[in-house]
């Protein structure tokens, strides 16, 4: 299964300008990229993707993807830390895609149905991999994000943080300090993010299946890393609240609260490579608005609870990458993960002349390891018979961007996604 998202973890980052020097021209940095895959929500599809660094202001990002197949097709565009008139301080982001696909997958259970006393629900911990909901439809998403950059450390003189990058490492300062104190080091920034999904399930006899939500998410990140974008040193922490209040055509009300924490060790250089990092990551989210009812039968129904999507989810292009998409959710969740970064000397396509308008600096292997496992509850069952996958990855540094192409392996098989920005 393939993903393209042009947003990585945590959802609000450090506001950056990016100066490769490299460059020769005032263009700033930009990537155009023509591509094509086969997944098994989709059919065969072409696509084209592009984005552009410093686009009207320096910090600012412009990008879209769109494609097509036989049957499916997809569109996204977004235009990220829009710096506004009124505060040099507020940046504005917004995002959204349209999408249909001939074979997407839910693990999840209608919420208007009572599940049968003897069913282990689709999504849990131990639910059956053969156990969900699949057709064609829709799949479609909007979010509009407001960032507050705090007059603290790194942040204190200018909201913007700037960059040089030369072979598409860090040659300038870097933002972070060498000790944690968001008074005296890094960028603390806070966001206030509104973010719209809605995704339908066509079944000929049974009619539609669809659904909605309309929720917002309130956050504060302290981002203490050398170079955001691509760090090898360093720290940050985000913690964030979630709630739909069930407006407009989204039907349930819930609420979710996560903490996620990233930390960076350099291991220098060797023979073969220009930079090696250890990546660490740790993540745990809680839905308190969770219900679970039970009729006279013993029949289940999940009341007040994020959509399987959302909340405490795993599986997919960030965490748990060896398993589909949200393939693990309830109330609550936990995970970790480890990643080796190898940035290699060797790139294969610096001189080659055609290619050079790829502006790509570095060709980087990864390994990476991952556990976790979601709960009915936040107790010790959490740190009990978890998940787990391997994988391996290729990822590049172009235009001032790092893509990548993650494959994981698990015990339900393998998956490969690709995406944009690290994982964390």
């Amino acid at each position: 299964m393939l993903a393209t998202v042009a947003q990585a973890r945590p959802p609000v980052q450090v506001k950056s300008a990016v100066d490769r020097l490299e460059n020769t021209g005032s263009l700033g940095e930009y990537m155009v990229l023509p591509y094509a895959f086969a997944a098994e929500s989709t059919d065969t599809v072409l696509g084209v993707g592009g984005m552009r660094k410093g686009f009207y202001q320096d910090q600012m990002l412009v990008g879209g993807i769109a494609f097509a197949g036989e049957e499916s097709w997809g569109a996204f565009a977004g235009v990220w830390d829009y710096n506004t008139p009124w505060s040099d301080r507020l940046f504005v982001s917004v995002t959204g895609m349209l999408g249909y696909y001939p074979q997407h997958r839910a693990y999840t259970w209608p919420r208007e149905l009572d599940l049968p006393p003897d069913v282990i629900r689709p999504g849990a911990n131990d639910s059956s991999e053969d156990l969900f909901l699949e057709s064609s439809g829709d799949s479609n998403w909007w979010e509009m994000r407001f960032d507050y950059v705090l007059p603290t450390g790194k942040g204190r003189d200018s909201a913007i943080a700037h960059y040089e990058l030369e072979g598409g490492l860090l040659v300038s300062e870097g933002s972070g300090g060498p000790q944690w104190n968001p008074l005296e080091h890094g960028v603390t920034v806070a966001t206030l993010r509104q973010y719209n999904r809605y995704q339908s399930f066509e079944y000929e006899r049974a009619g539609d299946l669809d659904g909605t939500i309309h929720a917002f998410e309130l956050g504060l990140l302290h981002d203490n890393t050398d170079f955001p974008i691509n760090p090898s040193q360093g720290s940050w922490q985000y913690m964030a609240l979630h709630h739909d209040p069930a407006w407009l055509d989204s039907e349930d009300q819930w609420t979710f609260v996560e903490a996620e924490a990233a930390k960076y060790v350099p291991l220098g250089e060797d023979r073969f490579a220009r930079q090696r990092v250890l990546a660490l990551n740790a993540w745990t989210g809680y839905s308190p608005s969770w219900r679970e009812t039970t009729n006279d039968i013993g029949g289940v129904r999940i009341e007040d609870a994020p959509p399987y999507l959302e909340g405490a989810s795993l599986g997919g292009f960030y965490r748990m990458r060896g398993y589909r998409d949200a393939r693990f959710h309830d109330k609550a969740s936990i995970y970790a993960s480890a990643e080796l970064r190898y940035t290699l000397r060797y790139n294969p396509v610096k001189d080659v002349d055609w290619l050079r308008f790829l502006r790509l600096d570095w060709f980087q292997l990864v390994g990476f390891v991952e556990g976790g496992r979601v709960a009915p509850d936040y107790d010790s069952e959490l740190l009990e018979d978890w998940h787990s996958d391997v994988g391996l990855g290729l990822r590049a540094m172009t235009g001032g961007i790092v893509v990548r192409f993650d494959v994981g392996w698990s015990d339900e098989g393998s998956n490969a996604w690709v995406m944009v920005g690290h994982p964390f």
